[in-house]
């Protein structure tokens, strides 16, 4: 992965931590258009007490609201772990070209790990990436978990 890759994945990071810090799963996006982060968001489902609040479709809708069009054409999303079913169709939909993500997620994963949404024939495919800085961002999780469980 490329240097470039790395900065963004950071920033991702820094809003995964933003969750941890609010007791949200920590999990943190960022959309990147001609270099520059048009958007970033993480986890606030307990915060706004919604489901789909994911830092992904948060991220998605502060895109759409840069660009003024819901077709997220030519961006590049960066997300701590690998989104789930709700969060990889709303990329199909909103047209996002390539994703990186970092960390696997086994239990509900829709890139590769749980189902793959680009096997699925839909209209359109996300170019994928996987295990950037995967440890740094399974990190995050494995740490709110694991107070979770202390709890």
């Amino acid at each position: 992965m490329s240097t470039v890759d790395k900065i963004y994945m950071s920033e991702a990071l820094k809003e995964a931590q933003k969750a941890l810090d609010k007791d949200e799963v920590p999990v943190g996006a960022v959309i990147v258009h001609n270099g520059k982060i048009i958007a970033r968001a993480h986890n606030q489902i307990k915060l706004l007490k919604d489901p789909t609040a994911h830092a992904e479709m948060i991220a998605i809708t502060q895109a759409a609201a840069y660009l003024g069009n819901e077709r997220l054409l030519d961006t590049t999303m960066y997300v701590t772990i690998e989104p789930c079913a709700m969060c990889a169709g709303a990329m199909i939909l909103a047209r996002v070209k390539t994703l990186l993500y970092g960390a696997p997620d086994p239990k509900t994963g829709a890139f590769g790990s749980k189902l793959d949404i680009n096997k699925k024939g839909l209209n359109h495919k996300i170019k994928i990436k996987k295990g950037l800085l995967a440890e740094e961002c399974a990190g995050l999780l494995k740490e709110f978990f694991k107070k979770k469980r202390n709890r």
